[in-house]
């Protein structure tokens, strides 16, 4: 009898491992779980913890909704407007945002003038930087007017050392450069590392709730852009930001994922620049190319970031090839696109010039342009260097084109057009009924690909014009 209480109370201490990610446990440790697939999150903890639990002292007594006093969660600007457009309205007081992106995309240049501009003598800013030594942020700082003497600069890797600032400094505002540099002395575990970057998270997250101080922590990301570490650090903080943007174009795009106080579809743009990064009110002008007369091979488009409308430029080129295989190159399009564009044009369009020609599209200013309401200005851009004709003058085209050549409706028209009409452009040919149209501004409804083509002069009649010159200047 005592020999068989004695197995059970073994077996009941034995440890047990359990997944971090998806939770699956199991009597032995695996280097990977079967279950979610992942990749040393399986980690020992313990003996199973005692089912029952008996009440304990509550920190705050529970009060009606309708009580609880919402002040406290005010949004406080960070004296950048566009930061705080994707925001929604600026930091919430306790709020932990996590801002990811590419090498050399411009993080750390933004927060430290976050920072700055944050910095108050009501309002302390720390910023910690565990990737570069202080003299080097303080370089940068002077290159971008980013100096002030209530913003504190340490450069520390160790969460002790971290939580010691707070202590010593008391900052409305944290800047931790970046999460994936700092490790816990009690974590094994090199920093990076899923469980560091867990520990470091938490601890921050519950000195920002407890201080009621806003934190932002700079995030790596992976070759595949993912965000590095568990996907449970997106969960427990509560704004998550990707920055995007080509670096060898000026153009920068904050855009929020997941924002606990306020909408994910804003998006804010950025300019950067030798002197630091600028927000962009009104970036439309990055994109577009100002010229006297029209050239061919070229269309404008109105695309949405979130909620806010751009006017972008496509371009296309056609020239005769030389090799069998002719080229498609594109730049800030999607390859399928231009391909479904192509094929459209050639089967529905009747333009059989494109089969055996090198074709070269792109945008202007860096944009990217995936979404398929710029479809029609596509095709467009390409009919015209195809037919080395080119479009009316300030006619811009939003549309989606099917494979079956029709012309789509598209989300958000009546903001598209006001845009357009904003900045001066006067035509628009659009899908069917395209709700309240601008005031000067003539628009043209399309039901496919045929009607848009249209447009187009007939080089025919371009060549007729061009002999009628010529006979009556000789």
């Amino acid at each position: 009898m005592a020999a068989r209480s004695s197995s059970r109370s073994s077996a009941k201490d034995r440890p047990s491992y359990r997944c971090t990610e998806c939770g699956w446990t199991t009597a032995k440790w695996l280097g990977r779980c079967p279950e979610c697939q992942a990749w040393g999150t399986v980690e020992e903890y313990g003996t199973p913890a005692v089912r029952t639990t008996t009440p304990g002292r509550v920190t705050s007594a529970a009060l009606p909704i309708g009580q609880v006093d919402g002040r406290q969660a005010t949004a406080r600007t960070t004296g950048v407007d566009e930061l705080d457009r994707v925001l929604g309205g600026g930091l919430v007081p306790g709020a932990v945002v996590l801002l990811a992106g590419e090498p050399g995309v411009g993080k750390s240049t933004l927060l430290l003038d976050v920072a700055a501009k944050a910095a108050s003598e009501e309002r302390r800013t720390l910023y910690i930087t565990g990737e570069e030594s202080a003299s080097q942020v303080r370089l940068r700082a002077d290159r971008i007017g980013a100096l002030s003497d209530h913003l504190y600069l340490a450069a520390e890797t160790d969460l002790s050392a971290v939580l010691g600032h707070l202590d010593s400094v008391k900052p409305s505002l944290l800047v931790l450069d970046s999460v994936q540099t700092v490790a816990s002395p009690e974590i094994d575990g090199a920093p990076g590392g899923m469980a560091q970057v867990r520990e470091v998270a938490g601890a921050l997250i519950r000195a920002s709730k407890e201080r009621g101080m806003s934190t932002l922590l700079v995030g790596h990301v992976t070759k595949d852009g993912a965000i590095a570490g568990p996907r449970l650090l997106e969960h427990l903080v509560d704004v998550v930001l990707h920055f995007e943007g080509d670096r060898h174009a000026r153009l920068r795009l904050v855009r929020g994922v997941k924002n606990r106080y306020g909408a994910t579809d804003e998006v804010g743009c950025f300019e950067l620049h030798d002197e630091g990064i600028t927000g962009l009110a009104d970036p439309s002008g990055l994109f577009l190319t100002r010229r006297d007369e029209p050239v061919p091979g070229t269309c404008l488009t109105v695309t949405l970031e979130g909620r806010r409308p751009l006017v972008a430029e496509v371009q296309a080129l056609t020239v005769d090839s030389q090799i069998p295989s002719p080229r498609r190159t594109t730049s800030g399009l999607e390859t399928s696109r231009v391909s479904m564009m192509l094929a459209v044009l050639e089967q529905r369009g009747r333009i059989s010039a494109l089969g055996k020609r090198d074709i070269y599209s792109a945008t202007v200013g860096g944009v990217k342009l995936s979404e398929p309401a710029a479809d029609l200005a596509v095709a467009l851009a390409l009919a015209s260097a195809a037919s080395d004709t080119p479009l009316p003058k300030n006619l811009v085209a939003v549309g989606e084109v099917g494979l079956a050549g029709e012309v789509r409706r598209v989300t958000g028209v009546q903001r598209r057009l006001s845009e357009a009409a904003r900045l001066g452009f006067t035509h628009a040919l659009v899908p069917g009924d395209p709700g309240r149209i601008p005031d000067g501004m003539r628009v043209l409804e399309v039901a496919d690909i045929g009607d848009a083509l249209r447009v187009l002069p007939r080089r025919r009649e371009r060549g007729e014009k061009a002999r009628a010159e010529e006979e009556g200047n000789g």
